[in-house]
């Protein structure tokens, strides 16, 4: 088959739109592409077939490239109440914060992946995917998600104006209370996915660490799940 047809298929069935990157997913030079177009001679079965195996490779390289992209890592989350004042957001942002605050809002708004919750320490309390919505809302609706495990026995005290009394003379019982991640989370870190490996990545996160994390559900693998 001629070259130059056979490339220009390849380059609109690639979806590449320079000489470079078609070359790049074909796992060839530009010079090799070059030269084949210029010269439009039939290629052989073994430069076909050797352009099918380096496009593999190529394809494999570029996913262990783009598969998992950090945002931040351990984050300081500074909770803020989001302006109808209704719930939790995990970071302030806006023209009262600096830039690089904004920065990592945009970079979490345009990006979906997977996060994770830290308590104070710097210990996992929870892992999270955003697939069908973006990592900033995503990660702010979790924030504010109440969880039968996040319940805790706490003493209620009063934060009206009144008079103080030790226990010793009023005793307030510990009762089980329910918590929220705003509660109880001090950092995050963020990653972008690739899209079809996005509940894979969060499945591993929370099996891995089933009896650290906070996270009720278990998530399965792929082939797990279409089979079931």
């Amino acid at each position: 088959m001629k070259a130059k047809p056979l490339l220009e298929a390849l380059a609109k069935k690639l979806k590449t739109t320079s000489q470079a990157s078609l070359a790049s997913a074909l796992g060839v030079s530009v010079m090799t592409l070059h030269n084949w177009k210029s010269k439009n001679k039939s290629l052989t079965a073994g430069q076909i077939a050797n352009a099918i195996s380096k496009s593999k490779v190529a394809a494999v390289k570029t996913s262990q490239f783009q598969t998992i992209q950090p945002i931040v890592e351990f984050y300081s989350i500074d909770p803020c109440k989001t302006r109808n004042g209704g719930s939790w957001q995990i970071l302030e942002t806006g023209s009262a914060v600096n830039s690089y605050r904004n920065g990592l809002r945009s970079a979490l708004e345009h990006a979906n992946g997977v996060y994770i919750f830290y308590d104070s320490r710097g210990k996992a309390l929870y892992a999270g995917k955003a697939k069908d919505q973006s990592l900033w809302k995503e990660m702010n609706l979790a924030f504010n998600r109440d969880r039968e495990l996040q319940k805790i026995n706490l003493t209620h005290h009063p934060d009206r104006n009144q008079e103080f009394r030790p226990g010793h003379e009023k005793l307030r019982q510990p009762k089980r209370t329910q918590l929220e991640l705003s509660n109880l989370a001090g950092y995050f870190s963020a990653y972008k996915i690739e899209y079809g490996m996005i509940d894979d990545l969060e499945a591993l996160l929370v099996r891995g660490f089933a009896n650290d994390l906070l996270n009720a559900k278990m998530e399965t693998f792929a082939h797990q799940r279409i089979g079931t």
